[in-house]
């Protein structure tokens, strides 16, 4: 080792030398290559964040009603496999860190296939067992003091060991009274003489019957009431100044964005329907949708979460005509039960009330300090 240690040291000595002029001559072609790819890198981020944002958003809520459905499934599993490892012998239990990967897999396969079973079928398998109190299933029973009579001792004698725990059980119950002496008996109580009878009071005569009174008169009935008149639709405004509408009007104004007005502005307005236009409000009533605000896929997003947090709410989702077929292909994958909680706020601006069809309000005119829309009845 000492003759080669010498060469050794000066191989490595040529060697970083070597290296080291590499490193140099590589240097400016490696720094020029990522002045070039650097911007174009930042670039692709740029242009693809968006689309994994909204992917992002589209998955999230698919992934979470996933979760939902099988968490509980999943616990299941985990609490059957605990109990079938409770009830493995002493010997396996305690030697439980040394079970092959093999074993451990047939176990949760085992418990798997029982889970995937219950599951198709519908509940829980028929287990046999007996009733909580009384004979078991095809026993004939008779009366209380008969001869068929079922107990659980007739039960046990059936059962050679049983039967004969109970021949011991008697037998010494037997020699523990044999030993017990006699209680003393009382004196008879028939020797005290008995006290004489009453002689029986004479029976009431009957009193007369009340003569019947006359049935009343049946009343007549009442004459059914009208039909309550069906609703009919009304209207509301919406202003990024909401100052400006008239006075004993609904509003709806915006709760977020730009123009997001204060619950201190609107005292003494009646109820609010606030408009959220970043799709990021759960608690606004409805969901500015167009090119400036939200996307037709937040739109989905917000409606889903909007529904999860308010069970018995809606979703108010306002667009343009020429945006809402984009907004209700986003919104498509929601459930059916959500779908039915949507609903649609289409701007149409003719200058004329009406509804359009499919819609539950319409923004039919625009002004230079307020909009005015009407909404059917379930709006």
């Amino acid at each position: 080792m000492r003759a080669l240690r010498p060469r050794y040291d000066t191989g490595a000595r040529e060697f970083r030398a070597r290296y080291d002029a590499v490193l140099r001559a590589l240097r400016p072609h490696f720094d020029a290559l990522m002045r070039t790819v650097r911007p174009r890198y930042a670039a692709a981020v740029r242009a693809v964040r968006p689309h994994y944002e909204a992917t992002a958003r589209v998955v999230r809520p698919r992934y979470d009603a996933a979760v939902r459905v099988l968490r509980p499934r999943y616990d299941a599993s985990m609490r059957a496999i605990r109990a079938s490892s409770a009830r493995l012998p002493g010997r396996l239990s305690s030697r439980s860190p040394w079970l092959t990967l093999g074993v451990a897999a047939a176990l949760v396969a085992a418990v798997a296939g029982l889970t995937v079973g219950l599951t198709a079928g519908g509940g829980a398998p028929a287990v046999s067992r007996p009733a909580a109190i009384g004979p078991p299933a095809g026993h004939t029973t008779g009366t209380a003091s008969g001869p068929n009579r079922w107990t659980w001792r007739s039960a046990a004698a059936a059962n050679p060991q049983s039967r004969d725990h109970l021949a011991a059980k008697d037998q010494v119950q037997s020699q523990a009274a044999a030993q017990k002496p006699a209680a003393a008996q009382h004196p008879a109580a028939a020797q005290k003489p008995a006290a004489p009878r009453q002689p029986a009071a004479p029976a009431h005569a009957a009193a007369p019957a009340a003569p019947a009174r006359p049935a009343a008169p049946a009343h007549t009935a009442a004459p059914p009431a009208p039909p309550a008149p069906p609703a009919k639709p009304w209207t509301f405004y919406d202003s990024v100044e909401p100052g400006a509408i008239p006075a004993g009007q609904q509003v709806a104004t915006y709760a977020t964005g730009p123009y997001a007005a204060s619950p201190s502005e609107l005292t003494g307005r009646g109820k609010i329907m606030w408009i959220d236009v970043t799709g990021t409000d759960y608690n606004a009533t409805a969901l500015d949708t167009e090119p400036s605000d939200a996307t037709p896929t937040e739109a989905a997003d917000w409606a889903y979460h909007r529904l999860l947090e308010h069970p018995h709410g809606l979703a108010h989702i306002y667009t343009m005509i020429s945006e809402w077929p984009a907004v209700k292909q986003a919104c498509a994958w929601l459930p059916a039960s959500m779908q039915d909680r949507i609903r649609w706020w289409i701007a149409d601006p003719t200058g004329v009330p009406h509804i359009v069809p499919g819609a539950q309000a319409t923004q039919w005119y625009w002004g230079s300090t307020y909009d005015i829309s009407t909404a059917a009845p379930d709006f």
